[in-house]
């Protein structure tokens, strides 16, 4: 079942709607067309207990003056481009710098802020809605008339797929994925102190102190980026190795092991009070594990006037490897007219 109701009106009047993805499992979702935003994912516990796990804000207003991407499709190119540059086929372009001397997710005006078309797709027993949008060429300064859309699938097993699709009139460069923020126990419970983390990874990328990659990879072994076997994600929080002292916390893109492009369960997040448990499978070759060190607690309140607060969160971006536009080697993220753009992430959910 899928409902729509009025969220909010932009500075610009145009309306913003919330689609609500409701079948019998025990997990139900709300979905925005700006942004394309999770702003709610209920999930029962081993008991029963609803908790929403996502966080968000309940007015529109919440979205447009707060940090953080929060629960929003990210676009064209998703993570850092360091100094803001680009060269493709010969021609150098320059983007928006957003974030000190680099673009950051997509650039001053993201997908992430944009009104998506939506249709309403599935079945009764899978909802889906699918949201397009067309992006014109040199939209940010990015080359191409790049068609976008994404499935969002409420599947009756407790799953949320995310299935992203991209087209272009020109070559230009793509890297998508969604910025939501999760917190098992709930979005208003506190740090996510409880939280284990198991990741496929054996390597992470090496970051400047800009957050940009410096064209290293690290192997995990011997380092708190260890997580093939589960752990609580806390025992970093701590931690003097450098890069997560310089942090606050963890802010890196972990590269999967054995990658071949098909969909496979690569993380596993779970809450070890409620038993609430989050199963990330992807065909996409790293994720982004972020645990929210930049959250401001001045920013407008969470969903029921919860205050926002560091650690509260940990996202799983899934995507291609950050500034890989810049790093010979590094994964493909240009797009040829010629070809489709075309990945899939599921969050499942078990209790």
């Amino acid at each position: 079942m899928i409902t729509k109701k009025l969220f909010g009106t932009l500075p610009c009047g145009a309306e913003v709607y919330e689609y609500i993805l409701e079948n019998d499992s025990h997990v139900s979702a709300s979905i925005l067309n700006y942004g394309g935003i999770i702003k709610n994912l209920f999930v029962a516990d081993k008991d029963g207990k609803i908790a929403d796990v996502v966080c968000g804000f309940d007015n529109i207003d919440g979205y447009l003056k707060s940090g953080g991407y929060q629960g929003a499709l990210i676009g064209r190119v998703s993570n850092r481009i360091t100094n803001g540059q680009f060269k493709l086929n010969g021609v150098t372009y320059n983007l928006f710098k957003n974030d000190g001397n680099n673009s950051l997710h997509g650039g001053k005006n993201g997908f992430d802020k944009k009104i998506w078309n939506v249709e309403l797709s599935g079945t009764e027993t899978n909802p889906a809605i699918v949201l397009t949008y067309v992006s014109p060429d040199m939209e940010e300064n990015y080359p191409g008339k790049l068609t976008v859309k994404v499935t969002y699938t409420l599947n009756n097993c407790g799953a949320l797929s995310i299935h992203y699709e991209a087209t272009t009139d020109k070559t230009t460069i793509v890297n998508l994925t969604n910025h939501s923020y999760f917190n098992l126990a709930g979005y208003e419970a506190g740090v996510v102190d409880n939280h284990t983390l198991w990741v496929d990874s054996d390597r992470i990328n090496s970051f400047t102190d800009e957050y940009v990659p410096d064209g290293k990879l690290i192997d995990v072994e011997n380092t708190p980026y260890d997580f093939r076997k589960e752990k609580l994600l806390s025992e970093g929080f701590a931690s003097d190795y450098p890069m997560l002292k310089d942090y606050g916390g963890y802010d890196n893109n972990f590269f999967f092991t054995e990658f071949d492009g098909t969909l496979k369960l690569r993380a596993i997040f779970k809450d070890t009070v409620s038993g609430r448990t989050m199963k990330c499978y992807t065909d996409l070759p790293c994720v982004q594990i972020y645990s929210g060190n930049m959250i401001d607690p001045t920013d407008p309140p969470f969903k029921n006037n919860v205050t926002q607060y560091k650690h509260c969160a940990v996202c799983l971006e899934t995507q291609c490897m950050p500034d890989a536009i810049n790093h010979p080697g590094f994964t493909n993220v240009i797009l040829n007219p010629e070809e489709k753009y075309e990945s899939t992430t599921v969050y499942a959910f078990e209790k």
